[in-house]
């Protein structure tokens, strides 16, 4: 992976885990928790999406859309196991 790709790829996760933790608890967790739960959700999402027959475009934006829906997922998850 170039750095021009690796600095996409933090782009999307950190783009992605802004969104996801505004929507799921109101506000952001960091830079670095943005950056991890961006990533980690990028990699649900192209995980679950294809196997669920969810597209959802390619490119920059498809990516991020993706991304913050993985970690929505993630984060909700995550609430579950806290709350049990």
């Amino acid at each position: 992976m170039g750095g021009e790709s690796l600095l996409i790829f933090l782009l999307v996760g950190l783009i992605a885990g802004w969104i996801a933790g505004m929507v799921v608890q109101g506000g952001g967790f960091g830079l670095v928790g943005d950056l991890v739960i961006g990533v980690v959700g990028a990699f649900i999402a192209g995980w679950l999406f294809p196997r669920l027959g969810v597209h959802l475009g390619a490119g920059l934006v498809g990516a991020i859309i993706s991304a913050a829906l993985g970690a929505i997922i993630l984060l909700l998850v995550v609430r579950l196991v806290r709350r049990a």
